[in-house]
């Protein structure tokens, strides 16, 4: 039982891990567009509403990205924790 439980985790585990690799690439990338220091008069204003579309974009891609890399964590240390405990199991069995 404790074997399929393991194949579930890492079922579960990989496309949560890529998706967790992805959206961290994906906030470099879209943050990289993202200016440190924005000096504005009058005729820069659109640039700030870029600005602050960008900003927003990667405080929700942050939002993500930390979900998903609890979850790859969590699911990560269970699968470990379970394959650790198959092992020990059957040295005294």
């Amino acid at each position: 039982m404790s074997d399929s439980l393991l194949k579930v985790i890492l079922v579960v585990w990989v496309p949560i891990t890529l998706a967790f690799i992805v959206l961290a690439i994906w906030k470099t990338l879209v943050g990289m567009r993202e200016a440190d220091v924005v000096i504005l008069d009058p005729a820069e204003a659109s640039q700030a509403a870029e600005e602050q579309q960008v900003i927003a974009k990667v405080q929700r891609l942050t939002a993500w990205v930390k979900a998903l890399g609890l979850a790859s964590l969590v699911l990560f240390l269970a699968g470990g924790s379970l394959w650790l405990y198959q092992g020990i199991s059957t040295l005294w069995h």
